[in-house]
């Protein structure tokens, strides 16, 4: 295998550190807009390793993308960019004949007139337009393979494969007690994708209706979560596991909710309010004259990175679903889970959590499609492959999950 990764930011520079131990592909090819960030991540590997290389492309230049993949015979485009870049890296490897992964799918589009009660243009639904095409290409789009979207399928599909009869309900619940010192506000992920997730309408799906919308940060519960992180309070959010689960898994409700917390959804509106989320240009007046920037840019610049927050981050992520439903005839529910400590991400790999533990399920992903243990053409969401396998090798990597009757 061999693999173009395009985004050598935090989750990027994540997966060379993780791919490095592993022997199932021959190199790998890291690209990113800034040649430098491209070159850091491969010179941070063992100077012994020879398998990866740096390159310089622009995710948006759908020509220049196919022609690194053809320059160096990449059979993988692997995106580790933001959602912006979904679709023209999506048709970029389609067009060279190479096949896709994911973590974040295609950006939805609110209702016109009705946001909060009916879906637009849904997340993916650009990219599941195109399954006929992948098919008959015989090329396979692996779509949502991160943690959440991701992981968090997988245990969808273990749990209807292994633990359930019928399946009430499937939540999707993520919390963590991750805090960064020196800072009021510091997100431990993108604030790009933070704020296009988190301020979007939330989707439920429920089988005798379908998929719907509700209000930003509606239904509000309180999860207690494994490993000493407790109870947080979690909120509806818009994510691809509620489009992805029903295509695959026979559920009467899907929902995904975050842990977000009252000051950070606090924050979140203030932006909304201001226009700050914004993503269509305006234009401010600078020394050199007028110029056109995004809000939502804007944000992200003055922000740190949360690629290097690690040494001032302590705590735990975790990421899971929670299955409700019956077995052998009685109740059962069950939170099928992923905790990762961010001082062992830090000292084990230089990496902090949350960018590690979305990097680790893509790279396990691509080692199970290597070795043919995962096959398939088309349009495809984790849900669609084996979840057993890729539960085994996840733990063989060092990094187990665990399962909580609750």
């Amino acid at each position: 295998m061999r693999i173009l990764l395009v985004g050598a930011g935090g989750v990027g520079t994540a997966v060379t550190r993780i791919a490095t131990r592993r022997e199932f592909f021959d190199h790998m090819v890291v690209a990113d807009y800034d040649l430098s960030r491209a070159q850091a991540a491969v010179a941070a590997l063992d100077p012994r390793e020879t398998r990866f290389t740096a390159a310089r492309v622009d995710a948006s230049d759908r020509s220049a993308v196919i022609d690194l993949l053809r320059a160096h015979r990449c059979d993988v485009l692997f995106n580790a960019t933001d959602p912006r870049f979904v679709m023209p890296l999506f048709e970029a490897a389609l067009a060279a004949g190479a096949h896709y992964l994911d973590m974040a799918m295609s950006l939805s589009q609110p209702h016109p007139e009705h946001p909060y009660e009916k879906t637009g243009v849904m997340l993916g639904d650009l990219q599941f337009a195109r399954e006929e095409d992948w098919r008959q290409a015989g090329l396979l789009a692996l779509v949502g393979m991160g943690v959440e979207p991701g992981l968090s399928d997988v245990f969808a599909r273990y749990a209807a494969d292994e633990l359930f009869d019928e399946i009430e309900e499937i939540g999707v619940r993520d919390g963590g007690n991750l805090a960064v010192e020196g800072y009021d506000f510091a997100p431990s992920f993108s604030i790009w994708t933070t704020i296009e997730e988190c301020l979007n309408p939330p989707l439920v799906y429920e089988r005798d209706r379908g998929w719907f919308t509700t209000e930003p940060f509606s239904e509000p519960e309180v999860f207690d979560f494994p490993e000493g992180i407790g109870p947080i309070e979690c909120v509806n959010v818009e994510h691809e596991e509620v489009l992805l689960v029903p295509r695959w898994v026979d559920a009467g409700r899907v929902t995904f909710k975050y842990g977000l917390g009252e000051d950070f959804i606090a924050k979140l509106k203030t932006l909304h309010e201001l226009g700050l989320d914004r993503t269509e240009p305006v234009t401010v007046r600078t020394d050199r004259g007028p110029a056109k920037v995004s809000p939502r840019d804007v944000v992200a610049a003055v922000l740190p990175d949360p690629a290097a927050l690690g040494e001032r981050m302590h705590g735990k992520t975790c990421a899971g679903t929670w299955v409700k439903g019956v077995k052998d005839g009685r109740p059962r529910e069950v939170y099928l889970y992923h905790v990762v400590d961010n001082q062992w991400t830090m000292r084990e790999y230089g990496s902090q959590a949350v960018v590690w533990q979305t990097a680790i399920n893509p790279v396990v992903a691509l080692e199970l499609l290597a070795t043919g243990v995962w096959k398939g053409t088309g349009v495809l969401g984790p849900e669609a492959f084996p979840p057993r396998p890729f539960l085994d090798l996840l733990t063989a990597y060092g990094s187990p999950w665990g399962m909580r009757e609750q």
